[in-house]
Order: C-alpha cells, then structure tokens, then sequence
C-alpha cells in the first residue's frame, strides 16, 4: 500500500475505533504504539490486530512478510511517557470534554513541540479541546468512522487556530493509508454528520405528520432513490438512544436551526427502551436479530372499463397514459368523464393540485414524478379520495408487477421531500464553506453510503425542481425549515450546475 513517510504514530484509546485506527495505520507502514487507561487494554487490542493481519493473510489479502513487518511496528504500552517520541498521537478516549483536555495537556508535557494532537471526537467542538493546550495550531480533528479499516473516509478537522500545514499532515497520512481525507472546518457535526440530518430528520417529519409509516418511507427511499438503508432502518441499526443524543446536540450547537430540528416521536420512544436492533425493537420488531417487517397492502383488483384522466401538463403524463392503456384502462380527454383522475405534482400536495386544475378532488390521486415509473411508486391521496379511485389507482399503477406505495396528502410526497431537504442542506454547507465541493460529495457517498454525493445527486436530478419543492413546501407550511439555500437558488437562477464554487475559491 502506498504511504506517506513512515511516521511514529501514538493511539491512546483500545477500543473499537482506537485498534481500528492502530490496524489502519499499522498496515500503511507506520509504528504505531498503542495506550489505554485499563491495565492489559493495550495489549489485547495490539493482539487482536494482530490477529486480523493473519486472518486477511490467510485470506489471501496481506502478504506473510507484509504481516510480519506490521507486527514488528505494533507496539503496546502501559504508561503514557512511552509515547514520548510519536510525531503524531490521535486520542480515541470517552466523549468528555474535561477528560480529553486534561489527556491532552499530559501529552503536550511529554512530546515535542513538533508533534500533532488529534482526536478521533464525533461531537465535541475541537477548538474547545486545543484551548487546554499550550500550542493549539498543533490540534486537530481526525475522525474516523467505524469500522475504521472498511469506511473509506475520514474527517481533517480544522479548528480556528489549527495550522495550515498540520492539516495537510493529517490530510496526507489518512490517504496514504487509503482513506479518503476530507477537510472540514469546526462545526456541529463536521462535515459527514451534518450533511446526514436530512435523511434522518424529513424522514422523521413526514412520518409525525402521519403521511406514511416507517417502512413506506424505508421502502420508498431504498427502492425508488437507492438508498442503503431507509431512515428508520439507520436509526434501528444505529441505535435511537444514541441517534437522538446526535441530533439534539447538532440542533442546539446550530443555535435551533430550523432544518435540523428534531422529532417529537424520538424522546417517548427512547424512555420506553425501543432502540433497535440492540433492544429487540425499534421502529421494526426484531426476532432472533431479523427484521420483522408489516405485511404489504395487497393489490385490488382492476375493475373493468376504467376511465382514466391524465393531467396533460404534468411532467410524466405520457408514461402514466402508456401504463394505463397498457393496464387496459381507458384514457378520456375530460377529467370530468373519468373514473380516476391521475396528478403529477412537483412540491405540491394532492388537494391544492386538484382545486388549481378545477378537479373533483373525492376522484383525484397524485402520483410522484421523482423517480422513475419503473420502480417503486409512490400513490399519494387527497382527504376525501373515494376507497374506489384509491383502489383503482394502486390496481392500475400495480398491474405490471411494479411496487405501489399509498400515502396521505402532503406537499412533496416522500422522495421529492427527502431529496430536497438533503441537497438543501448540502448546498448551506457549501455556501458556508464548511467544506469543499469535492470534499462535501466524497464525503457524502463514501461516509453516508448514499448513491451519489448531494450536489451532483440535486443536478441530475434537476436543480431547479428541488427549488421548486423547497418553495411550495415553505408555501404550504410556513416552516423556514424548508428555506432554500442562497446557493441552491442562485445557481438555480444562473442556470449552473449546484457543485460551481464561488469565484473567489
């Protein structure tokens, strides 16, 4: 593996992330000693790297001459002072303030004035730790997300009196060892975390407003956009009791900014011990550690001689009329003369889509133009859709075997919300400057998992229809969450692609 110069690195900390990061750094060539508090920590953890090395050997991933030279470089010690000579020591201890500056003003008694201080926090503010220190331009954030050896990614922190040069030294040892090192400046939740409140907390909204439940929303987002995951599946995997501390702190360090605030649903759920997967329930129950879904609705059948309307104006009408003559319903030029009338709103709800176009609106279901009409659809109904229109809607959307997905009315259905809110808050952190574009993208996809980063996600998606949701939804609810980003709406304006950078930069 190619490496930056061979570097005497300390970890203090030999638990999940501190010997994932001594493995990492082990492996690109770099002495790496090991400390922990508890007695016997730091050598457990050095064995236990050890013992990944021989089993990627004996899987044909690692060398035995490569296993051996990793070996010979890991080192446990037991006191602090044995990391005297190390050129760059990461802390990954508890998430106490108090007790990482006072680990933090031992070390700087004990190495040199040239070595770099780096801690691995995922919630601390990093200029709050180096003010404990003597030299805090030699402090810095070095965020690594777990497991650390298989997550690609790792987060340059850059506090307001970190030096220039110790960046590009913590920026240079994480790709050498083969991570992505993205640089972001000292903000709540640095770059990865920040850029993930969208998905979490829309997702969030749309089921408090009763629009869908938690597996409509998971369904939708994996199968419709291509997300790993949906938002209550992460929260169950990741654990809501932690999940909920995340997102209150991020709302509060942000002074209650409006597009992170988080959910009502959360703090009952967390007092009554429903936290996923680890406690057996969450927004899922879980038997034997597998995932019990609900059970689909199941599809009604297609009454004969159905009328369909199709809104000639709608961006995807000529894919509705295919799939309705196709299904062998019958296409009228009233809407007055039909059976069903289908709607294709962008930002908008089903009810002020009908009402604008002069609809019935107990004869009205909305259908979402955001993803393609091959995969999962999503039927969104007005309050008073007849069970018969709903009925026929789902019959018809589902007669080629295609996935249908029903909800109640609400501006921006689920993908169009969860999209927009999510390149919305990627366009602020661009427009602030809390990372670069490519930074920003990168980080996204490789720490979040998402298919694309944010911004190129937004342009392909079509940067002005995410201006057009975010507008219609701020119309419709007064919320300034749902603001757009004077990034998003000047490039919108401009007609340039959302991943520009300003021209100072």
């Amino acid at each position: 593996m190619a490496t930056a110069s061979p570097t005497t690195i300390g970890v203090v900390g030999a638990g999940t992330m501190g010997r994932g990061i001594v493995q990492l750094f082990a492996q690109a060539g770099h002495t790496v000693f090991c400390h922990d508090a508890q007695p016997g920590a730091a050598a457990k953890a050095v064995e236990y790297v050890d013992g990944m090395f021989a089993r990627a050997v004996e899987k044909g991933r690692m060398t035995a001459a490569a296993h051996e030279g990793a070996r010979q470089r890991l080192k446990a010690c037991d006191s602090l002072a044995d990391l005297a000579d190390c050129e760059l020591v990461i802390e990954a201890i508890v998430e106490d303030l108090e007790v990482k500056r006072a680990l933090f003003r031992e070390l700087e008694g004990l190495l040199g004035d040239g070595a770099i201080l780096a801690s691995n926090t995922s919630s601390l503010t990093v200029a709050e730790i180096a003010a404990a220190c003597r030299r805090p331009d030699r402090v810095a954030g070095l965020h690594f997300f777990n497991p650390v050896p298989l997550m690609k990614v790792a987060e340059v922190i850059a506090a307001v009196r970190t030096a220039p040069a110790v960046v590009r030294r913590l920026r240079e040892l994480t790709e050498g060892a083969g991570h992505r090192a993205v640089v972001t400046a000292d903000q709540p939740g640095f770059l990865i975390n920040h850029a993930g409140r969208g998905l979490y907390t829309e997702g969030l909204r749309i089921v408090e407003e009763q629009v869908a439940t938690p597996a409509d929303v998971d369904d939708v987002l994996r199968e419709a956009l291509g997300f790993r995951m949906g938002p209550f599946e992460l929260l169950d995997l990741t654990g809501l009791d932690v999940s909920s501390r995340v997102m209150a702190s991020i709302y509060e360090q942000f002074q209650q900014e409006p597009r992170f605030r988080p959910s009502s649903l959360v703090p009952p759920r967390v007092a009554a011990g429903l936290f996923g997967r680890k406690s057996g329930e969450g927004w899922y129950r879980y038997a034997e550690g597998q995932q019990q879904r609900p059970p689909a609705r199941a599809v009604p059948a297609l009454p004969n001689a159905l009328a369909v309307w199709v809104d000639p104006a709608a961006s995807g009408a000529a894919g509705l009329r295919e799939l309705a003559i196709a299904a062998g319903a019958r296409l009228v030029d009233e809407a007055s003369s039909a059976d069903l009338n289908l709607l294709m709103p962008w930002g908008n709800d089903a009810t002020s889509t009908a009402l604008s176009l002069g609809l019935d609106a107990a004869r009205c279901v909305a259908v979402d133009p955001l993803p393609p009409l091959a995969l999962r659809r999503t039927l969104m109904l007005t309050a008073v859709t007849t069970p018969e229109a709903r009925d026929a809607a789902h019959a018809l959307l589902a007669k080629d075997g295609t996935a249908v997905t029903l909800i109640n009315d609400s501006p921006g259905f689920i993908a169009q919300r969860v999209m927009a809110t999510i390149v919305n808050i990627a366009a602020n952190i661009a427009q602030r400057g809390i990372a670069s574009v490519a930074d920003l993208e990168d980080a996204v996809r490789l720490g979040l998992g998402y298919p694309q980063g944010p911004l190129g996600w937004g342009d392909r998606l079509g940067a002005d229809r995410m201006l057009e949701i975010l507008r219609a939804q701020l119309a419709a609810t007064g919320d300034p969450r749902y603001r757009p980003s004077a990034w998003l709406a000047r490039r919108v304006a401009l007609g340039l692609s959302l991943t520009t950078p300003e021209a100072t930069r």
